[in-house]
Order: structure tokens, then sequence, then C-alpha cells
């Protein structure tokens, strides 16, 4: 597209493994002024996956869309650790290695999770976090609400070629070319990360974590999809007296995907700037 802010995609070694990031908008004009913003996506989305939202962040922001490790194009493989620890340092060192000074980060679903823990550890240069739809379920609490078949079935379609007919089985709301782009891309995420992120959802209490969130955080709810529920977002703000919150009433776990425009208006001016 002819106003497209994509600048291109890259590699960077950090916390010892590749990780391979896209980037929109860059330094230049109003961005140099506003902290870069680092979106972390959710379980089974390569960065590529996000690259719609990149593209409208990046007309305010310098914004990196990373592959977690174990998916898209960051590395892979029965060597490495894909706990939740191991995720959030590689967000921390991520920032490090590219030399952001002060940035936020944007993280959906389990993307949210690592968000927290980074946060935990106070990492230098973080400025705000945005938890999105984050999956509130950990020792002792009610299960996240999607089944761990749906995510491997899926993957091992797509490892062997789907179609979009194929993935529309899966995600019967989505759009010709969002079930297009998954189509292509879910071979990428490797099973045993999803596996032990999935089961991470159940093993890992990040509720732990936020008393120790020490930036501003903003929560951002969906309407529908069952995972966070009123009273865990109570729950939340006793925890994180501070934490501000927005709900996007029309959208469902992948609130983007279902309501873009209501995506980004519930940011508001949270980020430094607005993004509609």
């Amino acid at each position: 597209m002819a106003d497209s802010t994509f600048l291109y995609g890259a590699n960077v070694n950090a916390n010892g493994i590749r990780q391979h990031y896209l980037r929109y908008g860059g330094q230049g004009g109003a961005r140099a002024q506003r902290d870069a913003v680092i979106i972390v996506p959710g379980i089974t989305s390569p960065a590529v996956t996000w690259g719609f939202v990149g593209e409208q962040f990046g007309r305010q922001f310098d914004t990196y869309v990373p592959d977690v490790r174990g998916r898209g194009l960051s590395q892979a493989g029965a060597e490495l650790d894909y706990s939740l620890d191991a995720q959030a340092a590689d967000v921390i060192a991520f920032a490090k290695a590219l030399g952001l000074q002060r940035y936020a980060i944007v993280g959906h679903s389990m993307g949210a999770r690592i968000g927290i823990r980074a946060a935990r550890s106070k990492p230098a240069g973080l400025t705000r976090l945005v938890l999105v739809d984050p999956p509130v379920s950990g020792p002792g609490r009610r299960p996240y609400p999607s089944q761990l078949p749906w995510y491997i079935d899926s993957i091992r379609l797509a490892q062997q070629g789907i179609d979009v007919e194929g993935m529309r089985r899966f995600c019967p709301t989505w759009t010709e070319d969002q079930l297009r782009l998954r189509a292509q891309w879910l071979h990428t995420c490797d099973e045993r990360a999803i596996l032990a992120s999935f089961n991470g959802f159940h093993e890992d209490d990040i509720h732990t974590d936020l008393p120790h969130v020490a930036v501003p955080a903003l929560l951002m709810t969906a309407g529908r999809g069952d995972v966070i529920r009123e009273e865990d977002v109570q729950e939340m703000r006793k925890l994180l007296p501070a934490l501000l919150l927005a709900h996007v009433a029309n959208a469902g776990h992948m609130i983007p995907w279902d309501d873009e425009a209501g995506f980004y208006r519930a940011f508001g001016d949270f980020l430094g700037a607005a993004l509609n």
C-alpha cells in the first residue's frame, strides 16, 4: 500500500536466541518524541498476523512486533525453554538489544501474561503496559476457555497444508484475508511451544505479579469470549489499584479482528497519542 508504515523485518540475537521481528513507523516526525511500542502477540499468532495492527500503530509510534520464541521466524526447537519466565526475559532482552530507551509493551492474551511477568522485574526503559484480554487462569482457578485440541489439531493440519475453508472450521467468524494469513503461517508454531504455553496458562499465577507492576497499566477486556469476567477485573484492580480499564463490547477475545476501530479507540491517549 502506498501509505504503508511497514519498514522491514529483521532478526536480532537477544536472550541467547534468534528473535525475528517486524518494524513499523520508525522514529521520524512526532514519533521521535514518543515511546516505542512492542506488540507481543498471543499463543498461536506469528508477528505477521498482527501486521494490520502494526501498520496502524506505526502512524503514531516506532513499533516492533516480535515473533515469540517457537512461533513465526524466531528460533524454535526441542532444546528451548518455552516457559513464561523465558518469554518475559526475551522481551526485556529484545528491547535492550535494539537500544530502546523508553518503550511500552502491548500484549494480547498470552502476550499480556508475558508483559505482566516482564514488568514484575521492573526493566529499565519500560514506561507503560497494556494487557489485552489476558487469560486469568492459574493454579486453583477456572481453566482457560479454549481447549488445547483446538490449537494442536489446527497446527497439525497447517503443517500438512491447509486452505482457507479448512481454517474456517476453526475460526468461522474471520474474514477471507484473516483466514488466508492464518492458514499460511500457523505451521510455523512449534507444537512444543504451544503445549508449554497452554499448560503455563494453568500453572503460572500472574496475579502474584500484579502488585509488583510499577508502570501505568491498562487492562482491555472483550465483551465476548469469557476470558475475563467482572469478578476477575475487580480482583486485578485490588492487586493493582492504579490499573485503568477499557472495554470493547462488540468483540471476542481476538479484539482487533472483531472490532478493529473499537480496539484502537479503547487505548485513548494512554500511550501518548490516539490511534484513530
